[in-house]
């Protein structure tokens, strides 16, 4: 009897950024450049936590900053470029990013459509069963439960999430933990 090959799907945490991984930028503004961009606190430990627990990191933002022409898509490519630098210098890895640079209505990709989550399904094999969408905003939860996946919202305020806690640390303690059980 011959034993096939077969690759086990991803279990994913999908991060939104501004909010979940940096400080927002003030209302109506943008994270325009890499000085602008401030780490939240823990931030390193908690992807640290989730990779070391087998995790792919997958970031999921919305940057309407490039269709209003406040910043090009090159500027957010060097801050996404920095941002993955010093994870890694404190080993927490970011596995990938996908970007919607659209404004309201010009796209599916903008969250709380699911675009951005098709992309990904592109180039991972996803487990949904295991995976989360974590973001600070109504849209990312509503992403996230049309995408079928748990919902973790990092606020304090009530979205309808899953779940809610106050930093990704303790989100990723919680994930991490539920799934030993």
């Amino acid at each position: 009897m011959a034993v096939g090959w077969f690759i086990l799907p991803d279990k994913i945490i999908f991060l939104d950024r501004d909010g979940v991984i940096n400080k927002k930028a003030p209302e109506h503004d943008y994270i325009r450049t890499w000085n602008d961009f401030k780490f939240l606190p823990h931030v390193d430990k908690a992807i640290n936590i989730f990779n070391n627990a087998g995790y792919k990191i997958i970031v999921v933002t919305n940057q309407r900053g490039i269709a209003r022409k406040l910043m090009s898509m090159s500027d957010l490519n060097n801050i996404h470029t920095n941002m993955r630098n010093e994870l890694i210098n404190k080993n927490a890895k970011i596995d990938d990013i996908f970007v919607c640079p659209h404004d309201d209505g010009e796209c599916n990709c903008r969250k709380p459509q699911i675009g951005l989550f098709l992309q990904a399904e592109k180039k991972y094999q996803l487990n949904k069963n295991q995976s989360f969408m974590i973001g600070d905003s109504k849209t990312d939860i509503e992403a996230g439960k049309s995408y079928g996946i748990k919902t973790v919202a990092i606020n304090k305020v009530d979205l309808g999430a899953d779940y809610r806690f106050d930093d990704l640390y303790q989100a990723a303690i919680f994930i991490t933990g539920e799934c030993k059980k």
